[in-house]
């Protein structure tokens, strides 16, 4: 599949700028098994990098214009490094004006190139196709330019661009592109950014994605309502606990202690946090021991955090989740994201997939009159140069 796209994306810059790319650079989508709305509470995320990817060609064009070609989109643009970067309504443009601008921020200097780029990550469907986009076009500019840029400062940057964009993202999406590897998942400390590798071995599972195919538009006001909450929550927990100093720091017990304090909703919300950190941890462990099931049973209890306590789920994707549960081979399903829409993120048995797709398409569409949209993925590496 990549093999394919990295052909159509070298010979379309063949075509167009009559020349070999110097670069070929590979930037894959994320998944994230488990820690879902704790990335801005203090807490631990567990991603991986997949197989899905933005492909780009890079070379030096010797003068002060850059030209960047987006394949899929039948658009480009045009732009001179020398002028002040500035937003426009051309919306995917400003992902990628954003990592320009972070390079000018940092003092970097760079010459006019031309680029072109395609991907088969599914946009909008939570695997941060934008992070991937930002990820791979610094990392191609770092390596054509001999920026020396760490990695780890490549997933800030890229964080930075699109707060610039106007997406007040957390750092999870940018580094698990930049830093994946194969067959393991990374936990991240979203506090103090250290990090782990874990290995995922899901030889006797597949990972599949069910994409609801939904976007409920409550989704960014509803994301800012729940950091409010959160922060309200954490604080009534400080005013009893001095020496909490964030939802890492305590324990069920304590929110179950000022509940009476607190409104349902707060409640709700700070038991939820709590108890999906707690959860991350456990799910490593499980990873470590093999114990794949273990893990399965976290995604589900997750899921019915996220639908009933955080309240971020919807008609849809509890219906996938529920119909999931019922079957055997099914170990793990949970919705993956921010929320109201997108995908599930399931743990199949090998050999049950097919049937498995087959019965909750039909069922999904006898219920909504959808068709959900599947994807199979494989935990894959980090953004990386094609030799």
């Amino acid at each position: 599949m990549n093999e394919i796209l990295i052909k159509k994306t070298t010979s379309f810059f063949e075509d167009t700028f009559g020349a070999t790319p110097e670069k070929i650079v590979l930037s894959p989508g994320r998944i994230n098994i488990i820690g879902e709305h704790v990335d801005y509470n203090d807490g631990y995320v567990l991603p991986a990098a997949i197989d899905k990817i933005v492909c780009f060609a890079f070379q030096k064009n010797n003068t002060n214009q850059s030209k960047i070609v987006a394949i899929d989109l039948d658009d480009q643009f045009e732009i001179d490094l020398s002028d002040e970067i500035q937003l426009t309504d051309n919306v995917w443009t400003n992902y990628l004006r954003g990592v320009l601008k972070q390079i000018k921020l940092k003092g970097f200097n760079i010459e006019g190139f031309n680029c072109v780029f395609s991907s088969n990550i599914p946009v909008g469907s939570g695997l941060s196709s934008s992070a991937a986009l930002e990820c791979g076009f610094l990392f191609g500019l770092n390596e054509l330019f001999n920026l020396n840029i760490k990695p780890i400062d490549i997933a800030l940057m890229g964080q930075s661009a699109e707060h610039w964009v106007g997406i007040n993202c957390g750092i999870m999406d940018q580094f698990s592109s930049v830093m994946g590897k194969e067959d393991q998942v990374i936990k991240i400390d979203c506090r103090t950014l250290e990090y782990e590798y874990h290995d995922a071995n899901f030889s006797d599972y597949s990972l599949i994605l069910f994409d609801s195919n939904v976007k409920h538009s409550l989704f960014t006001s509803e994301y800012n309502v729940r950091r409010e909450e959160c922060e309200e929550g954490l604080s009534i927990i400080k005013k009893n606990f001095p020496e909490v100093n964030s939802f890492r720091d305590c324990t069920e017990e304590q929110v179950l202690s000022v509940k009476d304090q607190m409104s349902d909703k707060v409640f709700r919300r700070s038991l939820f946090v709590v108890k999906e950190i707690k959860r991350v941890t456990l799910a490593c462990e499980a990873l470590d021991n093999g114990e794949i099931e273990t893990l399965g049973k976290l995604m589900f209890e997750t899921h019915e955090g996220l639908s009933k306590d955080y309240e971020v789920s919807c008609a849809e994707l509890d219906m996938i989740v529920d119909t999931l549960k019922k079957e055997e081979a099914v170990v793990g399903s949970r919705l993956m994201g921010g929320g109201f829409g997108g995908c599930t993120i399931n743990l199949i048995k090998k050999g049950q997939e097919a049937v498995i797709k087959e019965k909750l398409t039909k069922l999904y569409f006898d219920a909504f009159g959808i068709e959900l949209k599947i994807y199979e993925v494989k935990i894959g590496n980090g953004t990386s140069l094609h030799k």
